[in-house]
């Protein structure tokens, strides 16, 4: 077992991916696995067959709030946040992680991999070794935590429930030390197939949550980083975008569309009114 890395995987009704993932990767590292989703089957499956593998059950408090659940069970200098729909970490790219750590004598944050979907320019920092890029994101599909930074910062801001928790995170860390992209690590992720349902009435309703937290968090950030004046002044293209796409859509008696900016509409205004990340399904 790996005394330097622990890896944290969240579970939302994914059995199958979390199976198929520590399958190979539960004798080499000590794994948590926090479910927020009451999969009992899961939990009787990593009580049988995985017994070294940390399971613990917590009610939906959303992605942030799961991790820095699970951070509480690591014992080790670093550990690994991944989806369970993430393809290429392996042993030896976990391993990757570890020696690039090592090349910069522990001076960094957060690490993340290439996501090949997804491959913005970086700012070169001249570590050819390891070919580290500093960033200033990181995904949070995966993302190698310095725990000592991590828990420095008090981990994952909670209030946010979905969305823009890996930019607040990346940008509250990068204050104490930098954050990098190792290109050595490549990962392809499978969009959504761990959280989104096949019943289209249920994906309807994703669909629609999705919506209301990814304005409500947005301006949340903004607001967060750089001040409410500014947040709001940044924000006055979208709130007329928004107001003109409802009376457009209402004239054109479009019910979909008209409801999707509705939604989009009440997750603004409650974050702007400075309301919790209410909205559940």
């Amino acid at each position: 077992m790996n005394e330097h890395i622990s890896i944290i995987l969240t579970a939302h009704k994914s059995k199958d991916l979390i199976i198929n993932y520590i399958k190979n990767l539960y004798q080499k590292f000590h794994i948590i696995i926090i479910d927020n989703s009451n999969d009992i089957e899961l939990e009787k499956e990593i009580k049988t067959n995985y017994q070294n593998v940390t399971f613990d059950f917590m009610s939906n408090k959303g992605y942030g709030a799961a991790i820095n659940c699970g951070s509480k069970f690591v014992k080790t200098k670093y550990f690994l946040v991944s989806n369970p729909d993430v393809e290429g970490i392996t042993t030896e790219s976990i391993i990757k992680f570890y020696d690039a750590a090592k090349n910069i004598n522990d001076q960094f944050s957060m690490m993340g991999p290439v996501d090949l979907d997804h491959k913005p320019e970086r700012r070169k920092t001249g570590y050819d070794k390891t070919d580290l890029l500093e960033t200033n994101q990181i995904s949070g599909i995966c993302m190698f935590f310095n725990k000592k930074n991590f828990d420095a910062i008090g981990g994952f801001d909670e209030n946010i429930f979905l969305y823009f928790e890996d930019n607040d995170i990346c940008k509250r860390l990068s204050k104490l030390n930098k954050n990098y992209q190792l290109n050595l690590v490549k990962i392809n992720h499978k969009a959504g197939t761990s959280v989104i349902s096949k019943n289209e009435e249920d994906k309807n309703k994703q669909d629609n949550l999705r919506t209301w937290h990814f304005i409500w968090s947005k301006f949340y950030y903004f607001r967060k980083h750089y001040t409410y004046p500014a947040a709001l002044i940044l924000f006055i293209p979208i709130i007329l975008r928004i107001i003109f796409r409802i009376f457009f859509y209402k004239i054109l008696r479009d019910n979909n569309k008209l409801n999707k900016y509705n939604i989009r509409w009440s997750g603004l205004i409650d974050s702007i009114l400075c309301k919790e990340s209410h909205k559940r399904i």
